[in-house]
């Protein structure tokens, strides 16, 4: 909803909201009714915006739009869409560019390359799909935070339990043995 006030706003017709809402609905039967998620809600929002300020539907259509109806984001997408609808946006000059492309697919050695061999995986995907500017917006680089779990050391799990500040006992038990430690109080 936001976007497409913002959207409105920008082209001066903030009082379309209704009508935008209204093609909304159109353009999603259109499409053959995706679930409206991200990205799929703002391709739907931004089409009917478009269409409303264009005065004329489907006069302009964004690159997503035109690779939604190819099924770059879902191979069912051509087979559900209006055909009609479908022809029409297959027939522009643009789409007949989007037709012949083909999705890069690098292995996993050439994105490790291009990114850094020493970084995790959750690392590795998110600096290829959302790019090192938004990775490194993020705090610590995007580096997952590192957790406690039984794969570590009993020493090192010690140790980070009590740096914790707020942790004042700790109880590690097993069948027949136990440790409890417990922080002195200050005096």
């Amino acid at each position: 909803m936001s976007t497409l006030r913002y959207q409105l706003k920008n082209a001066g017709m903030e009082q379309k909201m209704e009508e935008v809402m209204e093609e909304t609905i159109n353009v999603r039967r259109d499409f053959g009714y995706p679930i409206m998620v991200t990205p799929l809600s703002q391709f739907v929002g931004t089409q009917a915006a478009i269409n409303v300020i264009a005065g004329e539907r489907y006069k302009e259509v964004p690159d997503q739009i035109i690779q939604y109806t190819l099924g770059f984001f879902g191979k069912e997408a051509p087979e559900v869409m209006d055909p009609n609808i479908k022809d029409k946006i297959l027939s522009r000059a643009r789409a007949k560019e989007w037709i012949q492309w083909e999705p890069p697919e690098p292995s996993v050695e050439e994105v490790r390359k291009t990114f850094g061999a020493n970084i995790s995986d959750e690392e590795l995907i998110l600096r290829c799909y959302a790019g090192d500017e938004f990775v490194n917006a993020l705090p610590d680089g995007g580096r997952p935070r590192e957790y406690l779990d039984a794969g570590q050391s009993l020493v090192k799990i010690i140790e980070q339990l009590t740096k914790q500040k707020e942790t004042t006992q700790i109880y590690i038990k097993r069948p027949d043995f136990l440790i409890r430690m417990g922080r002195r109080a200050r005096r």
